[in-house]
């Protein structure tokens, strides 16, 4: 327990696909848990969005959750759940290399981390233990044992990363904000930070324990 008045040291902000694993884990998701048939049946609904998307012309925002509804609608929780550790175990051992380094050091100094990323709770939930940090993230829902289609919070992109932040996290509690991202839905979180790195963009990563 902290003081009333005494700042925790540090808080770091990581996003996931693109940053701390280097691939689209979502689409990746899709196609090692599902059936290539099942993919090609059920994606034929949301060709013309998937097009879409990839034009440039429709967002990635509302893209997430139609290609998530569309795929996922009625499935099995019993037969997603052991795909989807057998695929966090898969990206546990992708991690981009210098960003895992980094976040363990942040962990080291004892710094707040938390996984803010706008892809589902299925596996991202499995990724966040495995690395022993917290999580915020798109969650999904499910009655009866079976995935329903529906997301129960908004996709987790762009501003909805910094209302999620700053609804469990009091920033004025941390003495040094630090943030890494790799795409514009990451803008809001990076504008949080006095230390900030974009992949792509900058080419040293922050150092740390410098307050």
């Amino acid at each position: 327990m902290h003081a009333q008045n005494q700042k925790s040291q540090a808080l770091a902000l990581f996003d996931f696909d693109g940053t701390l694993y280097p691939h689209d884990s979502f689409t990746g998701f899709i196609f090692d848990v599902l059936k290539k048939r099942h993919i090609i049946k059920r994606g034929l609904k949301v060709l013309p969005w998937i097009m879409a998307y990839y034009l440039k012309v429709y967002p990635a925002h509302k893209m997430r959750p139609k290609l998530y509804c569309a795929m996922f609608n009625g499935c099995e929780l019993k037969m997603i759940q052991p795909l989807a550790q057998h695929y966090t175990d898969k990206l546990l051992k992708e991690l981009e290399p210098s960003l895992l380094k980094q976040l363990q050091q942040h962990q080291q100094l004892g710094h707040k981390i938390i996984l803010v990323s706008a892809t589902i709770d299925l596996y991202l939930e499995m990724i966040a233990q495995a690395l022993n940090v917290e999580l915020i993230c798109s969650k999904v829902e499910i009655k009866n044992r079976k995935l329903t289609g529906k997301y129960l919070t908004p996709d987790c992109s762009c501003m909805q990363k910094k209302l999620k932040i700053l609804e469990v996290v009091n920033l004025a509690d941390y003495e040094v904000i630090y943030a890494y991202g790799n795409s514009e839905e990451d803008l809001e979180i990076l504008s949080l930070a006095q230390h900030h790195y974009m992949v792509g963009a900058d080419n040293m990563l922050p150092k740390l324990g410098l307050l």
